[in-house]
């Protein structure tokens, strides 16, 4: 019996490697890449550790270069939806009164199996099924993926220590079961590591998954799932569901074992999800767990004092990394008339020096959107914005889906602060400015607030400080992250936990221990050492 009393210390960040040219990283990086893209891969459903091919497949493709097939998959149909959930409640007998300390291990070791050994191949896969440069890759794919990985299973040791008082005469404990039944964790195509986490954050605190993969992000999920069986976690505790979204769905949520949800996506998809469990509340053994984080109609607000050259590179990097493909990409601008020439000038000088292409040509800053339907629906609000009389294209607005599904750096100064562009989530590369009077800056900041029904992340550009306090103050229920003088992504596990509330979630902070704590279903335990033996109080007897 293993009766030490063990703690995990807080860890580091993983550190981003640079990928200079000559590099090692630089050259294993492209061995890699050239690997994946001169072979196609069959991926398979995994249920119970076993690998189930359909028949029933589609086709994984290059985002870059859309004729390359990268992988074909199978496809999940309720016959498999329903043994993956078998297997997971059977599953759950067993891992979930595996000690604490051995969950911890695993995941600590799928984190250093992906800084090491398959750091490449997901940061590789990343970048081609998902149409990332190599920085975005490394960030996400590699590093985020680590730190949650390495920082959950330290708040998990924190939620475990947090005990009530005793004395004398009882002990007092809580004991932090998993959920009774199983977690549906839904991930989507933009963050590798965000695949990883809905699916492992409630594996470690004990609870059982039926992931369903976006099937856009199916090669680097699938990477990670063999991953994680090679660092031991055992057969059935995750089970890996590509396939339709309304076919597993179905399933899943008809099934009266269905413990949670986890979720990221759209605001659409997940109200959808909602309704649904609501409509089979009287099945269920117990009220499920709903956790998610959605859209976003982020913002980044600069004042008269701000640094304009910084509020310049925050903006474009804000609104064009990863093609603005992003819950927390920067989409509108809230620019003061003074510095707006200076500002409209550094910010097209800016764009006018990205390069965008293939990622395989890394001196590309900007690469494909993700899909057809995604350029399509980019273009779209372009087009919109082209035939509104009170906006103005100022760069880009062009796209090209002959090869690949390239959309140009796009900027729109709009006149009408609630241009369709200025309220509406359109998750691609297009960021659009208004431009205020200086004199109306707090009018301007309840206009900012009041816009959008999101309220992911937003920032604030300013030197005066109390410009930033009244920014912070006027705009606290506009965003669940706020940015003062950063750019409006970019959090990372450990600094900034991630989420946001209104139309963009559930704001349960992912990368901090208020989300792994929603994986618990708490059981306080009092033990009396000398119970009564009489009815009757003292006060009571003459």
């Amino acid at each position: 019996m293993n009766n030490a009393i063990f703690k995990m210390a807080a860890p580091a960040n993983e550190p981003i490697y640079g990928y200079l040219k000559g590099s090692k990283e630089e050259k294993l990086l492209t061995a890699e890449l050239q690997r994946q893209s001169e072979n196609v891969i069959e991926i398979p459903l995994i249920i119970d550790g076993k690998e189930i091919k359909t028949g029933k497949t589609g086709e994984f493709r290059n985002p870059c270069d859309h004729k390359q097939v990268l992988a074909r998959y199978h496809m999940a149909t309720e016959k498999e939806v329903k043994m993956a959930i078998d297997a997971a409640c059977k599953a759950q007998k067993v891992w979930e009164n595996v000690p604490w300390q051995d969950r911890a291990a695993i995941a600590m070791k799928i984190a250093r199996l992906i800084a090491e050994k398959y750091r490449y191949k997901i940061n590789a896969a990343t970048m081609l099924g998902q149409g990332k440069n190599i920085y975005q890759a490394e960030i996400d794919s590699a590093c985020e993926t680590i730190d949650f990985l390495r920082f959950n299973a330290s708040f998990m040791t924190q939620i475990y220590s947090e005990q009530p008082n005793s004395d004398v005469s009882q002990m007092n404990r809580l004991e932090y079961r998993p959920l009774e039944g199983f977690v549906f964790a839904i991930s989507p195509f933009n963050f590798t590591a965000i695949a990883s986490n809905l699916s492992m954050s409630p594996v470690i605190m004990g609870n059982v998954v039926v992931w369903k993969p976006a099937t856009t992000a199916i090669l680097s999920n699938y990477y990670l799932m063999q991953v994680y069986r090679e660092a031991g976690l055992p057969d059935g505790v995750i089970n890996f569901l590509p396939g339709s979204g309304a076919t597993i769905g179905g399933a899943v949520f008809a099934d009266p074992r269905l413990a949670g949800i986890h979720f990221t996506g759209s605001t659409w998809t997940f109200n959808s999800l909602w309704n649904s469990i609501s409509q089979n509340l009287a099945n269920y053994r117990s009220y499920p767990k709903i956790v998610g984080e959605t859209g976003g109609k982020d913002f980044i607000f600069i004042h008269e004092s701000a640094d304009i050259e910084a509020a310049a590179v925050g903006v474009v990097r804000g609104g064009f990394e990863f093609q603005g493909q992003k819950c927390s990409a920067c989409s509108r601008v809230y620019a003061p008339a003074s510095k707006w020439p200076d500002l409209k000038n550094r910010i097209l000088n800016i764009i006018a020096d990205i390069k965008m292409g293939d990622v395989r040509d890394y001196k590309n800053f900007v690469n494909a959107v993700i899909d057809e339907n995604s350029f399509d629906s980019i273009m779209g609000y372009i087009e919109k914005a082209k035939a509104d009389k009170s906006c103005k294209i100022l760069a880009g607005g062009k796209g090209d889906k002959s090869k690949g599904y390239f959309i140009e750096p796009t900027v729109i100064e709009t006149t009408d602060p609630n241009a369709l562009t200025m309220r509406e989530e359109i998750f691609g590369p297009v960021v659009t400015i208004y431009v205020y009077e200086d004199s109306k800056y707090e009018e301007t900041l309840q206009l900012c607030d009041q816009t959008s029904p999101y309220a992911l992340t937003g920032a604030v550009f300013a030197r005066d400080r109390l410009a930033v306090l009244k920014a912070c103050e006027m705009l606290k229920y506009a965003a669940g992250n706020f940015y003062i003088n950063d750019k409006c992504s970019g959090a990372v596990v450990g600094m900034q936990p991630f989420g946001g509330a209104r139309g963009s979630g559930t704001n349960d902070k992912a990368g901090c221990l208020l989300n792994l704590i929603r994986w618990t279903s708490p059981r306080a335990i009092k033990e009396n050492y000398m119970p009564p033996t009489e009815y009757g109080y003292p006060y009571m007897k003459d």
